[in-house]
């Protein structure tokens, strides 16, 4: 049978083309077609390819809705933020629609605004939409109280982690980050090497100091001065590093936080005189293009891999929609990406 073409007339609609039209060109029954179309039922991988070879020749297109009622899912995802400006949700978001895309699955995102009650009634309002699973994300990677208690859906937490080792998260492996940052600098033959990050009550700032501190002992080393615990700002780079030189303190480096700090530091190094990176070498954490290109040099950074880390939250979700769920946490390393802040 050749191809279905549109009709000629003028105006005409083509009739889409049913699932016994599709099994009429496989040589099939209309069931067998259904189940090659679904990925359901023992079928020969020749038979199911013939069935999706006719379909795509065909241009056969399932009934969404047909599909929803046989399959009691609704082909959607909620994905729930506090990241409100979405420097984190938004590439994580990316990721997950490239996994969730290919399933054919719909997002909806919903700002909580870090408040509890929207953040409730944004649950309510997913669960009544009978999504098939829950992304919930935020701004902080630090472990959080689960969105509810015996929900009826999977959730899996991105970027941030539930409190609940039996809830799954997927986090970015910022210790390992860390450690990779003070290993390129001592690999440059830095060896005073000095961190200034954000504040100590959160946790990216507490695990990124320990990391860095516990990969320069394993060299036989002594950071230059203790961690710098400000805030994440230009503005705390640059009173951090004129502290550092006020201080009279030693280093031919400096591991910073995030960009934002990074950024104030080289502006405050080379008011000082300090050329970057002959004088000093500098890393930042994040690789926020925004701060890395537009710092003067451009900066060697920490790159979280917000996208693939998406990704595969979105991956796990899948899988548990399917009854595979996969608790615990789950890290995914960190890639240094070296620029001439370092070179």
């Amino acid at each position: 049978m050749p191809p279905r073409k549109l009709s000629e007339t003028p105006g005409a609609v083509a009739k889409p083309a049913t699932i016994s039209e599709v099994a009429l060109l496989a040589g099939v029954s209309v069931g067998t077609a259904s189940k090659a179309l679904n990925g359901r039922g023992s079928l020969r991988a020749e038979t199911r390819q013939r069935v999706l070879s006719a379909a795509e020749q065909l241009g056969f297109q399932p009934n969404r809705a047909a599909v929803t009622l046989n399959s009691g899912r609704t082909y959607t995802v909620g994905m729930i933020t506090t990241d409100t400006i979405g420097r984190f949700s938004i590439p994580l978001m990316m990721g997950a629609e490239d996994a969730l895309g290919a399933g054919e699955m719909s997002v909806f995102l919903c700002d909580a605004r870090d408040d509890p009650i929207r953040e409730q009634y944004y649950l309510r309002t997913l669960l009544s939409r009978r999504v098939d699973g829950i992304i919930v994300t935020g701004r902080r990677t630090q472990a959080r109280p689960p969105i509810g208690a015996n929900l009826p859906i999977p959730v899996v937490y991105a970027f941030i982690s539930s409190a609940d080792p039996q809830d799954c998260s997927v986090v970015p492996d910022e210790a390992g980050g860390a450690r990779k940052a003070v290993e390129h600098l001592l690999a440059t033959g830095r060896r005073r090497i000095a961190h200034i990050t954000g504040p100590e009550r959160h946790h990216s700032a507490t695990v990124r100091a320990a990391a860095a501190a516990g990969r320069l002992t394993e060299a036989g080393l002594d950071p230059a001065g203790t961690p710098m615990f400000g805030e994440w700002s230009e503005a705390w780079g640059r009173q951090a590093v004129r502290m550092l030189l006020g201080a009279g303190t030693a280093f031919d480096a400096v591991f910073c936080g995030s960009d934002q700090i990074a950024r104030g530091a080289a502006d405050a190094l080379q008011a000082a005189g300090r050329r970057v990176p002959g004088d000093v070498a500098l890393v930042g954490f994040d690789n926020w293009d925004v701060m890395a290109l537009g710092c003067q040099p451009p900066l060697t950074s920490v790159d979280m891999e917000l996208e693939a880390l998406g990704r595969t939250a979105a991956d796990r979700l899948l899988a548990a929609i399917n009854g595979e769920p996969s608790p615990g946490r789950h890290t995914r390393p960190c890639r240094l990406v070296i620029r001439e802040s370092t070179a």
